[in-house]
């Protein structure tokens, strides 16, 4: 027999089970390939995009102040710098390659087998267009 505290849980359980599926699930973006061999220019940063999209978005893009990355960095600039990957023109594809291998602050590192070079560097070059 369940007692009323038990009883209690199960009601709140089914409650919280409720009201998450209710929450409706963004789609994620379509993975990306590599960029085509010997992509550069446009067609790199095009690819860039849709990577950034897929991988960096779902903290740092969406221009949503709210995402954990965002938010972060927009904590540790207190406005000095855009918090918004998007926004920033001081981005380097060098600097974006290093700080997503080796991960920063609250920033895990991604490993090759979890974003290519290739893709990294698309990544890069998107974030870097505006340079």
């Amino acid at each position: 027999m369940i007692g009323k505290l038990g009883l209690v849980g199960l009601v709140l359980a089914g409650i919280a089970t409720a009201a998450v599926a209710a929450t409706p699930i963004q789609p994620r973006a379509r993975l990306p390939g590599d960029p085509p061999a010997g992509a550069s220019g446009a067609a790199l940063v095009q690819h860039g995009d849709h990577a950034f999209q897929y991988y960096c978005a779902p903290c740092h893009g969406g221009f949503e102040k709210n995402l954990p990355g965002t938010h972060a960095l927009a904590v540790k600039y207190k406005g000095e710098r855009p918090a918004l990957l998007e926004e920033r023109t001081d981005l380097t594809p060098e600097f974006v390659t290093y700080i997503v291998r080796h991960g920063i602050e609250g920033m895990p590192q991604f490993r090759k087998v979890e974003l290519s070079d290739a893709n990294l560097a698309a990544i890069g070059a998107y974030l870097s267009k505006s340079k």
